[in-house]
């Protein structure tokens, strides 16, 4: 990473640590364990790196600026950032699909999809959402 990129890494440093804990987790847990597990885990694995953070908080979900109904991620963090976890052993386009309307339909500008429940590693999906609707 180039440091003009890492200059405009949108939420660099809760990025990071999202991340880092997400590793960590999957590093003492594999892939062996329900959702629930996982999502206790982050939380306070993210609280203890002194971010705020959101269980299962509704959200907006928004058409032509208007409120038409609410998403309720695993996390939100630092309430610019929301979480979906899943624990199955592979991520399919539905699911991929589906975060990605709730993130462009939100909000929110930075969304993470994790799974923990692949045998062949974690898998973290992180997406942004911020140009287009700006237009």
């Amino acid at each position: 990473m180039t440091r003009e990129t890492d200059a405009k890494l949108l939420y660099k440093e809760e990025s990071y640590i999202i991340q880092g804990g997400t590793f960590e987790i999957y590093k003492q847990f594999r892939n062996r364990h329900k959702e629930i597990v996982y999502q206790r885990a982050l939380m306070e694995y993210l609280k203890n790196k002194g971010l705020a953070v959101d269980k299962e908080k509704q959200i907006p979900i928004y058409f032509q600026n208007k409120k038409v109904g609410t998403y309720t991620p695993d996390i939100v963090v630092n309430d610019n950032i929301f979480i979906e976890l899943k624990c199955k052993p592979i991520i399919t386009r539905d699911d991929i699909k589906q975060f990605w309307y709730y993130l462009k339909c939100s909000n929110y500008k930075v969304g993470y999809l994790i799974n923990f429940g692949s045998s062949k590693g974690v898998q973290i999906i992180r997406r942004i959402y911020d140009t287009a609707r700006d237009k």
